[in-house]
């Protein structure tokens, strides 16, 4: 939002007030300014001088030079423009002088004679005929002839103008006007702000003897407000408002729709102007477009609009997209005699959609798609009329046709200083904080304690919004820096962050790398990892609105994810692969938000086998601390090779699965060799962790090792005999493993051989044999009645 500080002396006093002072305030009480531009900053040294003499130039047939009255002296200055005559008042640019465009003007010679300066015209100026109020003909600037010698142009054509752009937050609809600007600064400054109700003259005739006016969807048209202004002149707007409007950026087309956009600028309301020979039967419908219709608009384009559109149409025809532009077809024209002031407010998100739709995003919908303030609509349209007057392009005719069909409730909050106080850290007095709040037109009821927003504050909905009003005028920088008071918080990391961070050390460590995918999936993916239809994983959280098939369904297991990146590393010719990921599922679950448990999914290609993979996930378990960790051996899972994949248990919980993938399911994703793959679940890991960790000492006397190798049928699982080893040895075993497995010709074919190293020691005493000896036959004995081993 562009606006000129000279158009808040209208509401508020800010002379004196330097640009800087000004933005630095505005900035601190919540009103971000982006910068200050004066108008005229590239024009410096440019005066108003008289000719008094002109002679041809020797050498030239088209130069002549000038004798020049500056005032102080005569200065000879050499042009080629023809419009020159003796008496002429016109701009000159002096030695020394900067012109718009970076141009530098310098004394020198044309042709062999002397020039001091530079006559200029209203182009080299940077003015256009809006600006000067004319066409002016081709050649230097002639200005009328009352000018006085030595006036500044800056000063003549409003140059001296600062101009501060403001960023509006979308919350603030109200900031987006002068008025609302003015309304700010008045509060910040501690100056009195007064808007007038717009007064003018009317006739005796009535606007319902001309025109109709009918709503028909009003949850999109919330008020519709109109008046009328017959035997319009149309023609150029006056000096004042040409300048201000092109202060704010805005161009100067005639003074009707120049009224529009004054009344847009100053009181932040969409107005549009209706030629009333063009609307048919003399009537105006606020309706929804029908699907397929097509309007062209005032920028000559036609566009299709479709039944969520709201348009405002005739008898028989669209004449304007509610909210975003007119229609071609009954804009004001070189003729126009009588003109319809249409002052509406429609539903913001309405107009955005509708704006977005047509790709036509325009001034008055830009407004409109932030809310709009629906009792701004009757003041906006009595100042156009106003304006009208103070113009003298036209009559009022008598009469508004104003349909508001559900006016809109106040919202009353709680008005507890204490409070304010308290949350803010402050130690305002409550007389202080009723002042910023009247100042900002809020209504406050100092015996029932409450306060009641104006309705051109949207935003404020809570008690702490009113505390942000009073902590922003009251001052920011007032607020004393203060230690928090209550019990201290100190924060920290929960346990499910910490060991997320030790699992990312220790894949780290193992040489796996870290990726991130998508929780978004294709429901295509389970066809890929040959899950039944019947399989409780296809049970999806579905996206309302997905950015396509790929990405429509939040994902149920991570396996997908882990093998659509080793697939695309593979297919990448790396000969190797080793990944992880901690990534989220989704269950869904009723008339409630899902379940979003976390999954460690490990995968790895080219450089190892089961045992590797099943190593890894052993490693974290040990350095998890994970209690009682056990693998069992898994036929059903769809996704695993049925011989070759294992469950992960904590006790008798289940918190991982893994194996080598499907030789089907890797082909499925395009990958033509083994593939080994884990799924563990975080809480898993998490909720069986030994978090009561002791220190033990250094052995003092020596372990006893002993090898025992056992034959045992084929279908025994190894674990099994750990199990029943680890049993039998008592308090004594420190460590049992496997080092060997045997099939082959001194095997018989339905047995293997299973091969375990088993050190005892004890803490107290170095052991014996004997003792040793007891302990093995326990063990021999043990094999034997519960797995019908034999000892090798």
């Amino acid at each position: 939002m562009k606006l000129p500080m000279s158009w808040l002396n209208d509401y508020t006093d800010v002379n004196g007030i330097s640009p800087k002072e000004y933005s630095d305030v505005m900035t601190m009480t919540g009103s971000k300014v982006e910068g200050v531009e004066n108008l005229g900053a590239e024009i410096n040294k440019e005066k108003k001088k008289k000719i008094l003499d002109i002679k041809p130039h020797e050498d030239s047939d088209h130069l002549v030079i000038c004798q020049v009255d500056i005032g102080s002296e005569i200065l000879q200055i050499v042009t080629g423009a023809p419009n020159v005559k003796v008496g002429q008042i016109v701009p000159v640019a002096l030695n020394g002088s900067t012109l718009p465009g970076g141009v530098h003007i310098k004394k020198g010679k044309l042709r062999g004679v002397e020039s001091n300066g530079m006559l200029c015209s209203h182009d080299e100026l940077g003015l256009t005929p809006a600006d000067i109020g004319y066409e002016p003909e081709y050649g230097i600037l002639v200005l009328p002839e009352d000018t006085a010698i030595g006036t500044d142009i800056k000063d003549l054509y409003g140059l001296n103008e600062n101009v501060v752009e403001f960023e509006i937050t979308s919350n603030r609809p109200d900031c987006f006007s002068v008025i609302g600007l003015a309304r700010e600064t008045a509060v910040s400054f501690g100056k009195p702000f007064e808007v007038k109700k717009p007064t003018y003259n009317e006739d005796s005739e009535k606007i319902t003897d001309y025109i109709n006016i009918e709503v028909k969807n009003t949850e999109k048209c919330l008020r519709y407000t109109s008046k009328m202004v017959k035997n319009v002149k149309i023609g150029p707007s006056p000096k004042w408002m040409v300048q201000r409007l092109k202060a704010c950026g805005v161009r100067s087309i005639n003074n009707i729709v120049d009224i529009t956009n004054y009344v847009l600028l100053e009181y932040g309301q969409p107005m549009h102007a209706f030629d009333l020979r063009d609307l048919d039967g003399g009537k105006i419908i606020v309706r929804s477009a029908e699907d397929g219709e097509i309007i062209k608009t005032l920028d000559d384009i036609d566009r299709t609009l479709c039944s969520e559109d709201l348009v405002i149409s005739d008898a028989n025809k669209a004449v304007a997209i509610a909210g975003v532009m007119g229609g071609f077809n009954s804009e004001v024209k070189p003729d126009t005699s009588t003109v319809v002031f249409e002052s509406a407010t429609f539903d913001g998100s309405s107009v955005r959609l509708t704006a977005k739709r047509v790709g036509l995003r325009t001034e008055a919908s830009s407004r409109y798609e932030k809310g709009l303030d629906v009792y701004n609509t009757l003041p906006a349209v009595e100042r156009a009329c106003q304006l009208v007057e103070m113009l003298g392009c036209g009559e009022v005719v008598g009469g508004t046709i104003d349909i508001f069909p559900c006016p809109k409730e106040s919202r009353t909050l709680d008005f507890r200083p204490d409070k304010i106080n308290a949350f803010l850290g402050t130690n305002v007095e409550t007389d202080k904080m009723i002042d910023i709040l009247k100042n900002l037109e809020f209504d406050v009821d100092t015996e029932k304690m409450t306060v009641t927003p104006p309705s051109f504050r949207p935003d404020i909905e809570g008690e702490a919004d009113v505390a942000e009003e009073i902590a922003r005028f009251y001052g920011y920088d007032m607020i004393p820096t203060t230690l928090m008071s209550g019990a201290a918080t100190l924060g920290m990391k929960t346990d499910r962050q910490k060991a997320a961070d030790k699992i990312n050390n220790i894949m780290l460590s193992q040489g796996y790398s870290e990726i991130y995918t998508y929780t978004f999936v294709s429901p295509s993916v389970y066809d890929k990892l040959n899950i039944p239809a019947d399989n409780e994983k296809r049970n999806n959280v579905k996206i309302m609105n997905p950015l396509g098939e790929d990405t429509s369904v939040m994902r149920t297991t991570t396996a997908a994810s882990m093998m659509e990146t080793l697939a695309r590393n593979y297919n990448y010719r790396n000969m190797s692969a080793k990944l992880y990921e901690i990534g989220k599922i989704y269950t869904p679950k009723e008339d409630s938000l899902p379940n979003e448990p976390d999954i460690l999914t490990v995968g790895m290609y080219g450089s190892g086998d089961f045992f590797d993979i099943k190593g890894v996930c052993e490693n974290i378990s040990s350095n998890m601390h994970v209690k009682d960790v056990s693998f069992k051996a898994c036929t059903d899972n769809p996704i695993y090779h049925p011989g070759r994949c294992a469950v992960i248990m904590s006790g008798g919980t289940i918190i991982g699965t893994v194996g080598q993938v499907h030789p089907d399911v890797a082909e499925n994703f395009g990958i033509e060799i083994p593939v080994y793959m884990a799924e563990i679940s975080l809480d898993g890991i998490v909720n069986n962790c030994e978090y009561n960790i002791k220190y033990k000492h250094l052995p003092k006397f020596p372990a006893v090792t002993r090898d025992i190798a056992m034959l045992v049928d084929k279908t025994v699982p190894v674990a099994d005999i750990q199990k029943v080893i680890v049993a039998a040895s008592g308090n004594l075993l420190e460590d049992v493993s496997l080092f060997d497995v045997y099939e082959g010709k001194q095997i018989p074919e339905t047995k293997k051989s299973a091969a375990f190293s088993v050190s005892f020691r004890s803490s107290e005493r170095s052991l014996t044999n004997d003792e040793i000896n007891i302990i093995f036959d326990k063990i021999v004995k043990k094999l034997e009645s519960e797995l019908g081993a034999e000892l090798r």
